[in-house]
């Protein structure tokens, strides 16, 4: 294996100081000298592992010059390529985990270390299988490759477009129905895609134009678009890297990761679709003509075939207990068949080429990111930091349970700005999720805690990728638009918490326990929905919305007590709007 991932990492690495240019003033019509000279030092020091692994095996603690050699050529390609493909913030993370790993000796208190030097670090780090070529790497270079070659083979060959057209076809016509369109539509590409940058560019300058134009303000159709396209990284069945990173580190199938994410996902996206919803009944948003509309028939008539990859992709991972990366090249198999069905759809050689074209691109960014990741894992098992920044943040804590979720929540979003959801959730994952297992979390719940956190960053300001896209599209202010996203996604700051409390939020359980936490979830995200809008049949005062908010969170909050209070508090005001609702009719009647 680790043969194949230095032949992976040696192309990508390669491939992206072939195809990303160095600074923006740099030539794009010709290739620049130190540009080639990089690609070789790639393909080198790649080939190398691939070539003699098995004497490198036999002799991985002897400390050759070659090897140190080879491995800081390694170690400073990565650094380039991250500066290139993710940006400083990434970059200065990795490198305070090197000073730290040489230089922990200065370090105070719990994180005082013995410091490794550099020779030892740079072979231990190019070399050992727990590093550099480890875990993180194989994770792309077999499950996520697997799952971005289907998902090209999907959307090449036009299996993309009925999401969009489906979508605009049931939901185009009602009150809001570009919004709604927005969220059904973002939530079905991003399950497949898996980027939510990506799906806010593909599906953005459809849907965010079209919002505006039937009344919605500009900021809140761009939040809307961001807030939708990130969700699609916590939707099963596919929910990009991160998530399948996680069932590699828990050793767990990846079915079991998507079916616990299954119902914060659909809490989430119910919260979205209600809010968007009362939007446009408080300020009379009506939905698209039928003339501008697409024929559901016709889209079903022409677009079934590729709901069957969608099965095959769906029965592989959850009823066979193949492995993840198999389910994805099944599924990318019967996209290619089902494609021979229709002319227009058909795989030719030209296209084939370009998907592999843009797999290739698709790959640079994730094989980057991975090498990243294999990088900081490999300093942290050398070093023992996981366990010492562990100790340190439950010492910060104080042992408060709920403090120590609050800062792992902070530390995700704050090491997510500007970086992958896979980057932020490794990074957390690594140092503070040991903690919340520590103080008696169950681990896959620890996990979706610091992942959900870490997606999040996406809506997040002040760094907010997901925002930045959706705003440049419509044109809006950053922050305001940031400000409407989070407040649309208000559900998905809360659901982590509340899970963390009751696992059977994540399906975890006897079933009489998940119904009553599906049935009380529900309930809850509604009323908080309500509330954080501010509209039910009529403009709320904030008295109300308070109440409402207050019951919502005690619906979702473990425990019959809570529950019944939610119900008891929120009552009145419902029935009261019901009761004005009913005279109001009357009115109208008379």
């Amino acid at each position: 294996m680790q043969q194949y991932l230095a032949v992976f990492l040696a192309m990508a690495m390669a491939g992206t100081f072939l195809v990303v240019p160095a600074h923006k003033k740099a030539p794009l019509d010709r290739l620049a000298w130190y540009d080639g000279l990089f690609s070789l030092l790639s393909f080198l020091v790649g080939l190398y592992v691939a070539l003699f692994y098995f004497d490198i095996i036999e002799t991985m603690g002897l400390l050759l010059p070659h090897r140190i050699l080879l491995g800081a050529i390694a170690i400073l390609l990565i650094l380039e390529g991250t500066r290139r493909l993710l940006g400083w913030p990434i970059l200065v993370i990795l490198v305070i985990f090197f000073l730290y790993a040489r230089f922990a000796y200065f370090f105070p208190g719990a994180l005082y270390g013995q410091g490794v030097p550099w020779f030892r670090l740079v072979n231990y780090l190019y070399l050992d299988p727990n590093s550099l070529f480890g875990v993180a790497l194989q994770v792309a270079a077999t499950v996520v490759l697997s799952f971005v070659v289907f998902g090209q083979f999907l959307f090449s060959t036009g299996g993309g477009v009925y999401f969009t057209e489906g979508a605009m076809a049931l939901f185009g016509r009602y009150r809001g129905g570009p919004a709604k369109v927005s969220v059904v539509a973002s939530s079905l590409f991003g399950t497949m895609s898996g980027s939510a940058v990506a799906n806010v560019v593909v599906d953005g300058p459809i849907t965010i134009p079209m919002m505006i134009r039937t009344g919605y303000r500009p900021e809140v159709a761009a939040a809307v678009e961001a807030v939708a396209s990130t969700g699609g990284q916590i939707m099963p069945p596919v929910m990009g890297a991160a998530a399948f990173l996680m069932a590699t580190f828990l050793g767990i199938p990846y079915a079991q990761v998507a079916i616990a994410a299954l119902l914060p996902a659909i809490l989430y996206y119910l919260a979205v679709f209600i809010q968007v919803d009362l939007q446009a009944a408080r300020y009379g948003l009506r939905g698209l003509k039928r003339d501008e509309l697409p024929n559901f028939g016709h889209i079903l008539d022409r677009g079934w075939p590729f709901l069957l990859p969608i099965g095959v992709l769906v029965y592989v991972l959850f009823f066979t207990g193949l492995e993840a990366d198999v389910a994805g090249l099944y599924a990318a198999i019967s996209v290619v068949l089902v494609s021979f069905f229709t002319k227009a759809s058909r795989v030719t050689f030209s296209k084939l080429l370009v998907i592999l074209e843009r797999t290739g691109e698709g790959l640079l960014e994730i094989a980057v990111v991975s090498a990243v990741a294999g990088l900081i894992i490999g300093i942290v098992a050398l070093t023992g930091l996981g366990f010492t920044f562990s100790q340190a943040v439950v010492s910060l804590a104080g042992g408060n349970f709920f403090l120590l979720l609050v800062l792992a929540a902070v530390a995700a979003g704050i090491l997510g700005m500007g970086m992958t959801v896979t980057a932020a959730y490794i990074l957390v994952v690594i140092l503070v999720a040991p903690a919340l297992v520590q103080l008696g979390t169950d681990p896959l719940t620890a996990h979706m805690f610091v992942f959900y956190f870490a997606v999040l960053s996406f809506l997040t300001p002040p760094v907010c990728l997901a925002v930045y896209a959706a705003a440049a599209i419509g044109g809006t202010d950053l922050l305001r638009t940031a400000f409407q996203a989070m407040r649309l996604a208000v559900t998905a700051y809360v659901v982590p918490f509340i899970f963390v409390y009751k696992p059977a939020l994540l399906l975890r359980g006897s079933a009489t326990e998940v119904a009553i936490a599906v049935v009380t979830a529900i309930g809850g995200v509604a009323l908080l929905a309500i509330g954080v809008e501010g509209y039910l049949i009529r403009v709320l005062n904030w008295p109300k919305r308070v109440i409402l908010i207050v019951a919502g969170l005690g619906l979702m909050t473990p425990g019959l007590a809570t529950d019944a209070l939610g119900l008891a508090i929120a009552a009145p005001v419902l029935l009261r709007e019901l009761a004005n609702k009913k005279a109001l009719a009357r009115k109208a009647a008379a």
